[in-house]
């Protein structure tokens, strides 16, 4: 199995930056694309950016500009910058990897817990 685990959140005003980190352990060749959500409450988890294997990018159109999603491979760690943060960035931030190897790897994608992401005004 593959083990997400995410850090850097917290509180932050308007106009702020927040990084957040995931680190991937385990057969973390079960994995290539990894990915940003976010779910505030009483809206629907969303997806906020993601990342090819092979660095390809791509944003939701809420994020797109603010946030830069990036990783190091050899570290097996993934990386949401995100600056000019609005108070409706606020949500539980998770990260994601689904599963390339479904054979070998089980069938399920795999999920961090999360990390809390606040914005004050």
């Amino acid at each position: 199995q593959v083990q997400l685990v995410e850090s850097g959140g917290g509180l932050v005003q308007a106009g702020g930056s927040l990084r957040l980190s995931c680190a991937a352990s385990g057969h973390t060749r079960c994995i290539s694309t990894m990915g940003w959500y976010r779910q505030a409450p009483g809206k629907e988890r969303e997806l906020v950016a993601v990342i090819t294997n092979s660095g390809h990018t791509n944003y939701a159109d809420s994020v797109k500009g603010r946030f830069t999603i990036s990783r190091v491979n050899a570290k097996n760690t993934v990386y949401l910058q995100m600056d000019s943060l609005r108070p409706e960035d606020t949500a539980f931030y998770y990260c994601n990897a689904p599963n390339y190897y479904t054979h070998y790897c089980g069938e399920y994608d795999f999920w961090g817990r999360g990390t809390q992401v606040t914005v004050s005004s």
